[in-house]
């Protein structure tokens, strides 16, 4: 099955949200929250997620995460990451109680498709005074959502994007053994995956041009994850949040009254050398009217 195929397949029975001149979404993707070790990618970041999330909570945006959220392949136990991130799972779980947070599975945490690992693990979670809160009681995780314009302009159609990754996709067992029993013990001694696309510019660039390419052929916007690099370029039909595990930062993507726009929050200081987190455009924002 071609990578075209693969992505089709994704959006097959895709969940379909309204995108109006009210609506307020934000993207994320490639989290990889992880157990708190020398390997958590995510934990050097958690307090500029966290101050991202007070801040799109505030402001009334529906929260998309498209996969990869949590590290479970070199990770295999997401009630270790939901203990150590408990503070990001309660603003996770205020989302849900507000029926403003969808979440999508990517490559990273593709055991999320399944109902028996849902019911099991994403019903609840340790709060700070070590009771159990709930979390997400009747989730499902999906492979693609798609955002239905209303004006007349290009459906935005969203997912992870590993479909267009044959060894992390169709070979994702493969994958998952290789990172969890080989390259996460070498990366603790300084070696990188070889096989990572975040890591590696010549697959970044396939994988992206295949992207980009079905994008055209439906004649729709796609969004998408996995690669890790932010990507948002007027009347392009390819965009990508970025991650969450940048050295310094994260990136999303927010929608709002028919505009898109790519976001950076980083640490900032101020003339008093005080820290603060601060939210940067880095690109647009661009009408998403025809």
């Amino acid at each position: 099955m071609s990578a075209y195929h693969r992505l089709d397949r994704a959006f097959l029975h895709a969940l379909s949200l309204p995108l109006t001149t009210c609506s307020r979404y934000v993207l994320f993707s490639d989290c990889h929250r992880g157990c708190g070790t020398n390997n958590d990618n995510f934990l050097k970041n958690q307090n500029l997620c966290l101050a991202a999330l007070q801040y799109y909570y505030d402001h009334g945006f529906t929260y998309i995460e498209l996969g990869d959220g949590d590290e479970l392949w070199e990770n295999r136990s997401f009630d270790v990451i939901k203990s150590i991130h408990n503070h990001v799972f309660w603003m996770l779980s205020r989302f849900y109680c507000a029926g403003r947070l969808f979440l999508l599975y990517g490559n990273h945490d593709i055991v999320k498709n399944s109902s028996h690992f849902t019911s099991c693990h994403c019903s609840s979670y340790p709060c700070s005074t070590c009771q159990e809160e709930e979390l997400f009681p009747g989730i499902t995780f999906y492979s693609g959502l798609i955002l239905k314009h209303t004006q007349g302009g290009k459906d935005l159609y969203l997912t992870h994007g590993h479909q267009a990754d044959f060894f992390n996709s169709v070979l994702w067992p493969i994958s998952r053994f290789l990172v969890r029993y080989v390259w996460q013990p070498l990366e603790q001694v300084g070696f990188l995956d070889p096989t990572s696309v975040a890591q590696n510019n010549t697959k970044k660039e396939r994988i992206e041009h295949t992207l980009s390419d079905w994008a055209l052929r439906r004649n729709c916007i796609l969004i998408t994850g996995h690669t890790h690099r932010p990507m948002l370029q007027k009347d392009s039909s390819y965009y990508n949040t970025g991650s969450c595990v940048h050295p310094r930062c994260i990136t999303c993507i927010e929608i709002e009254g028919m505009q898109i726009s790519l976001i950076k929050w980083t640490l900032a200081t101020r003339p008093d050398f005080s820290l603060y987190v601060a939210r940067e455009v880095l690109a647009g924002p661009f009408s998403l009217l025809s």
